[in-house]
């Protein structure tokens, strides 16, 4: 057993800024860390150095934990945010059904389906086991967990209805997922259809248009203005596409570029939120997060200007996340939430009543909770329209610039029959 054991060097609270740290042999780290606990010390790092046996060469042991063996590489791969969510409703359900945190932790620890998760657990449960709270050693992490989870696991904790409030989070979690879902089977087909569209018309003009028209070239004839047109557009396309191709390429960075700007995300979000078709599911998502989002935070116990600053972050629109910085300074000036909501004009009208409702009666979560389902249903309504009005449009689009193309070349034509007629 002599040869089995590992050296580590930790530091406790207690210790000087200036000290080395004392050592410890244990198994593993786990190990260290519990009979640092037993013993009353609250480790803060504790890190192998070597090995206790004779005649063995210090090394790195694997990072485990209950015979698990974590990969060292999987710290670099984040869970995603449907694994996340699966993974927070679990924790929840063990909780729920009476095991410990650090068991449940285990638990789930064993279970895991991915070398990331396995490895966050660990390094989690750790933590937890040197005397951190779940939300700080989250915290700790990093991605995946949002400012959003972080939060409500530290009011559950806070509050003592740990499993109730992380529910809560999964379920918070699960809609989000369900809506940006929602949102790219509404923009993949008229992406795809878009790309198409702008690929056809440029094959029709750098191919098709210039060997037609060079049948015409030898005549002498006044070609029509919309023959002129495309033969112009044609002629750009083909003898310059070395300048134009970089040119979009600079052109796009720089947009890019503006656009992470302070002033240009805002004007930006604010030319968005006026756009037909694509303004009205912007302003409904971002509505919908807003109402489920602060509901949650409430009913869990989060202060109201705390909860109006994280939700603040789901909104994914700076125009109206503007609209919250305002509304957080009104709140912490002792006014109401709804006004500032209401003279923004981008929040809709039953929402402010809603909100000032809730202000008035003191019921400000139970209100948006209830009201949270009907603008979901809103935004898959609006998800429904976008993705029924927006193709036809970009057809229409497509037949008028080939319809337009295809009169250039027939007058042309006509134009050089009537010539040879004459």
């Amino acid at each position: 057993m002599e040869g089995r054991m590992a050296t580590y060097v930790y530091r406790t609270i207690a210790m000087g800024p200036q000290s080395r740290g004392a050592t410890i042999e244990a198994p593993d780290r786990v190990t260290a860390v519990r009979e640092l606990l037993r013993r009353g010390e609250t480790p803060t790092t504790v890190e192998q150095v070597g090995r206790a046996g004779p005649g063995e060469e210090p090394a790195a042991a694997p990072a485990s934990i209950d015979g698990v063996a974590i990969p060292s590489w999987t710290h670099r791969r984040h869970m995603t945010r449907a694994e996340t969510a699966s993974l927070i409703r679990e924790l929840a359900t063990a909780l729920s059904a009476g095991l410990p945190l650090v068991p449940a932790l285990r638990t789930l620890m064993k279970q895991g389906r991915n070398p990331a998760q396995r490895a966050m657990l660990m390094q989690v449960i750790e933590q937890v086991e040197a005397g951190r709270s779940l939300a700080d050693s989250m915290a700790a992490w990093g991605k995946p967990f949002s400012e959003l989870t972080i939060n409500l696991t530290r009011a559950g904790e806070m509050s003592g209805r740990l499993a109730e409030v992380l529910s809560q989070a999964a379920d918070l979690l699960d809609k989000d997922l369900k809506l940006r879902r929602s949102i790219l089977g509404a923009t993949l087909y008229p992406i795809i259809l878009s790309v198409l569209v702008v690929g056809a018309i440029i094959v029709v003009v750098t191919f098709i248009v210039p060997t037609i028209l060079e049948q015409i070239a030898g005549a002498a004839i006044t070609l029509p203005w919309p023959t002129r047109v495309v033969q112009g557009v044609s002629d750009f396309l083909v003898g310059y596409w070395y300048v134009i191709v970089p040119g979009l390429i600079v052109a796009a960075v720089a947009a890019r570029r503006y656009y992470q700007t302070p002033d240009g995300r805002v004007k930006v979000d604010m030319h968005l939120l006026r756009a037909p078709l694509l303004g009205p599911l912007l302003r409904d998502v971002a509505v919908a997060r807003f109402t489920r989002t602060l509901g949650t935070l409430t009913n869990s116990g989060i202060p109201i200007v705390t909860a109006l600053r994280i939700t603040k972050g789901t909104l994914g629109n700076r125009a109206m996340e503007n609209v919250i910085d305002d509304v957080v300074e009104q709140v912490s000036a002792g006014k109401t939430i709804a006004e500032p909501m209401e003279q923004s004009g981008y929040f809709p009208p039953m929402l402010v009543q809603i909100v000032n409702l809730g202000e008035r009666s003191g019921r400000l979560d139970e209100l948006l909770h209830q009201a949270a389902g009907a603008f979901e249903d809103r935004t898959e309504q609006s998800v429904k329209l976008f993705t029924t009005a927006l193709p036809p449009v970009l057809v229409i689009f497509m037949a008028l610039v080939i319809g337009f193309i295809v009169m250039a070349v027939l007058l042309a034509l006509l134009e050089m029959q009537n010539g040879m007629m004459g």
